[in-house]
C-alpha cells in the first residue's frame, strides 16, 4: 500500500492527458500555474502530483523543479501528462530560486503553490478560481487546510495520527505585517501581481512564504475561502524541513525576519500606507544607536526613517540598517527647524517623530498608527503610549503636520499642531490593533490551565464579537465538552458539521449522540471522521 493516505500506489494510473473523465467536461477557465518544487522527497512527490494532476479544474499549466535532490524524473514522466514541465536541476540552488526559475516558465493568469510532501483536495484549484473570477475583486484567494500530524515509519512511510484545522482565519492586512497567516499551500494569486512585488528573495533561506504573502498586501485584499482543499504534513518529534531547522539558527533567523519587515516593494502602492519615522537626535551617540537598532528590530509597518544631521555626524554613521534616508541640516538648526527639513523629504502618508532615548516595546508605534489609519476624524492624531513630557512622541497624518508647520512655523511642532486645530490624543483600549489575538490568547492560556468553562465562554464572546466563525465554534465545542457542558458542545459541532465538517467536531458530535443513546447518528459521524483520517475522500475514482 502507498505511505500517501487515500493514494493508490499505482500513481502512474492517473489519467492521461487525452483521456477526459465525465468531471474535467467543463468551462476550460484561465490557466493557473502550479509550482511544485522538490529536493529528495521522491517517497511524497508522486502523491502530491497526483492530487494536482487529477484537479476537478483542468486548465493547469504543472512546473516540478527538482532542485538537485535526487533523480525524480521517472516519476514526473510516469504521468504521461501534457500539462506537466519538469525543471531537472542538477546544483541545489534553494527554494526561492527553484521558484523563481519556474515563474519565468509560467503561463497561467493565475499561479498556485505546492510543496512536494503535500496534497490538494480535487477541489483545490476549482475552489479558488471561482473565489477569485466571480466571487471577489480581490487578486489573492486562500482557503483552509487540515493539518495532519504523523509518525514517518522506518522505511519512511507516515501513519496519520490527526487532521486538525488549527486556523481558519479571515484575512487581517495588519496581522500580515506582524505574522503570516496564510501557508503557500492555500494560496492563489494574479501571476500579474509579481511584476509589482517583484519575485522571491533567494538571499533569504527561511519563511519565504511570507515575504511573498507580506508583500502582496501592499496591493490587493485576500479572498478568505474557508473551506479544507488540503492538508499539509506535520510529523511527530523532530521535523526534517529545512524551514524548521533554519528556525534553529537564532542569529540567521532573526536576519531573515529583519529583511522580510523591512523590504519595500516599488512605489505606488495600492492597498497600504507609508510610515516616515522622523528620529530626533542633537548627535550620534550610543542612545541614539541604541534607540535606532530597537527601531529596526521592533517595527514591523513599512517604514524608512529620516535623520536630519549636519554632515559631519552622518560620515560617523556606520550602520547595516536599511531605509535611512539621510536628510543633512545646518548644525544651528533647532529641533523644529529639523522636523521641517525632514518633513519636506518624507514620503510617508504617516508621519512619527520619534526622539532618540524612545522606550521601544513590542509595538511601540503600530498601536497609535493602527488608530490613525483606522479613525475616520480629519484633524487628529495620536500620542505614542510611552511618549512624556520630556520624550515627546507622536503619529500624524503628513497633510496635518504640513499644515501645522506652514501656519505656524515659529512654534514647537506640538504648539503648532494645537494652534492649527490638530487634536493629539492617546488611543483608547477599545482602538489597540490585533484584540482578537489578545482574546485568544487568553482563552488559550485558559485552556493550559483547565478552566475550561472560562476558555468555552471567551471562545462564544469571541464567536460573537470578531471574525473567524467557523475556528472559534470549532474551540468553543472542544472547550465546553471539557467543561462538562456536553448539549451545548453538541449545538456548536452541528453548527460548524452542517458547513464544514472537520475530525474533531465530528467526533464531539458522536461522543454526545452517544451519550443520547442515538448509536446510528454516532455511527455515522464517527465513520465520516474515519474518512477523513484515511484519506478515502482523497480517491479519485
Amino acid at each position: 500500500m502507498s505511505d500517501i493516505p487515500g493514494m493508490s500506489e499505482n500513481y502512474e494510473s492517473a489519467p492521461k492527458s487525452n483521456e477526459a473523465p465525465l468531471w474535467s467536461k467543463k468551462k476550460a477557465g484561465p490557466v493557473v500555474t502550479v509550482l511544485v518544487p522538490t529536493f529528495n522527497r521522491r517517497r511524497y512527490l508522486a502523491g502530491a502530483l497526483a492530487s494536482v494532476v487529477r484537479q476537478s479544474y483542468r486548465n493547469l499549466q504543472i512546473i516540478v523543479i527538482n532542485d538537485g535532490g535526487e533523480d525524480v524524473s521517472d516519476i514526473v514522466n510516469s504521468f504521461g501528462d501534457e500539462r506537466l514541465m519538469f525543471i531537472d536541476r542538477k546544483e541545489n540552488r534553494g527554494k526561492a530560486h527553484s521558484l523563481n526559475e519556474a515563474l519565468s516558465r509560467a503561463k497561467g493568469k493565475y499561479v498556485a503553490y505546492l510543496d512536494d510532501d503535500d496534497l490538494y483536495y480535487p477541489n483545490h484549484i476549482e475552489t479558488l478560481v471561482d473565489a477569485l473570477e466571480n466571487k471577489s475583486d480581490c487578486q489573492v484567494a486562500y482557503s483552509d487546510l487540515y493539518k495532519v500530524y504523523c509518525k514517518v515509519c522506518p522505511d519512511g512511510s507516515r501513519k496519520v495520527l490527526s487532521k486538525v484545522v488549527e486556523i481558519s482565519r479571515d484575512f487581517d492586512r495588519f496581522f500580515m505585517l506582524y505574522y503570516n497567516h496564510v501557508l503557500h499551500v492555500s494560496l492563489m494569486h494574479r501571476k500579474d501581481l509579481l511584476e509589482k512585488t517583484g519575485l522571491y528573495n533567494e538571499d533569504i533561506n527561511v519563511l519565504i512564504d511570507w515575504d511573498m504573502t507580506r508583500r502582496l498586501v501592499f496591493f490587493s485584499d485576500f479572498h478568505h475561502v474557508p473551506e479544507i482543499t488540503g492538508e499539509f504534513y506535520q510529523p511527530d518529534g523532530d521535523c526534517d524541513r529545512i524551514s524548521v531547522q533554519c528556525r534553529k539558527k537564532e542569529k540567521e533567523y532573526t536576519r531573515n525576519i529583519l529583511t522580510i519587515r523591512t523590504t519595500r516593494p516599488a512605489k505606488p502602492w495600492t492597498k497600504l500606507g507609508d510610515m516616515s519615522i522622523i528620529f530626533i537626535t542633537e548627535r550620534l551617540n550610543k542612545q541614539a544607536g541604541t534607540t535606532l537598532g530597537s527601531i529596526w528590530q521592533r517595527t514591523f509597518y513599512p517604514y524608512e526613517v529620516y535623520m536630519p544631521l549636519p554632515t559631519a555626524d552622518f560620515e560617523k554613521l556606520d550602520t547595516d540598517m536599511p531605509n535611512i534616508i539621510p536628510v543633512l541640516v545646518n548644525p544651528l538648526f533647532s529641533g523644529a527647524e529639523r522636523i521641517d527639513a525632514a518633513l519636506a523629504r518624507c514620503e510617508g502618508e504617516y508621519i512619527a517623530i520619534v526622539p532618540s532615548g524612545f522606550p521601544m516595546r513590542e509595538f511601540w508605534v503600530e498601536d497609535s498608527l493602527h488608530a490613525l489609519v483606522n479613525s475616520s476624524v480629519n484633524n487628529e492624531g495620536f500620542e505614542l503610549e510611552d511618549s512624556t513630557d520630556r520624550l515627546w512622541a507622536v503619529v500624524v497624518r503628513k497633510n496635518d503636520l504640513q499644515y501645522a508647520r506652514r501656519r505656524f512655523p515659529n512654534l514647537s511642532v506640538r504648539e503648532s499642531l494645537n494652534a492649527s486645530g490638530i487634536v493629539i490624543r492617546r488611543l483608547q483600549p477599545e482602538e489597540i490593533p490585533f484584540q482578537f489575538d489578545q482574546l485568544l490568547e487568553k482563552a488559550r492560556s485558559a485552556e493550559k490551565n483547565g478552566n475550561w468553562s472560562k476558555a468555552a465562554e471567551m471562545f462564544e464572546y469571541i464567536t460573537a464579537h470578531h471574525e473567524n466563525e467557523l475556528w472559534m465554534k470549532t474551540l468553543a465545542a472542544k472547550a465546553s465538552f471539557r467543561a462538562g457542558g456536553h448539549i451545548r458542545a453538541a449545538e456548536l459541532s452541528r453548527e460548524v458539521n452542517r458547513q464544514r465538517p472537520t475530525v474533531d467536531t465530528l467526533l464531539l458530535e458522536a461522543k454526545v449522540k452517544r451519550e443520547e443513546k442515538d448509536f446510528n447518528s454516532a455511527i455515522k459521524l464517527l465513520e465520516k471522521a474515519e474518512q477523513i483520517l484515511e484519506g478515502k475522500e482523497l480517491q479519485w475514482t
